[in-house]
């Protein structure tokens, strides 16, 4: 029996765990994910509630139709896990991931250092997007 590490490898057919993986840079499908300007993504995050509600509204539909509004801050929820290219937009535009509270968040201009240990939606309630009236 050949205990060889070459020549088992050669003989099998199979190949070393470094030439195994791709070489071809081209992998991603032909629809390529939108990239992040963190330039924009910071004045975005200054946005007013309004202001980022016209945003969603005109720009991302889907995403302004299940928005809520929290306080000043605008929440958006999924049941699951949402595409790559849904969470690229939402951090464009300003949004960030909070895991306690499984939510995509914006401070709408209001950020704060430190969490709240309280929930805000029990303190500030929440209402849907559509329902907040935008001065156009």
């Amino acid at each position: 029996m050949n205990t060889d590490p070459k020549n088992s490898e050669i003989s099998s057919g199979l190949k070393a765990h470094p030439q195994q993986l791709s070489t071809n840079t081209n992998t991603r499908t032909a629809r390529q994910l939108p990239q992040l300007d963190p330039d924009r993504r910071r004045e975005n995050r200054l946005l007013s509630t309004e202001q980022l509600l016209r945003l969603l509204h005109d720009k991302a539909p889907n995403l302004w139709e299940i928005a809520q509004v929290v306080g000043r801050w605008v929440w958006v929820e999924f049941r699951e896990k949402p595409a790559q290219e849904i969470t690229t937009t939402l951090s464009q535009f300003g949004f960030s991931w909070n895991k306690k509270r499984h939510s995509w968040q914006h401070p709408c201009g209001d950020a704060r250092s430190i969490a709240a240990n309280y929930d805000p939606r029990s303190r500030y309630g929440s209402r849907p997007a559509a329902e907040i009236e935008t001065a156009k």
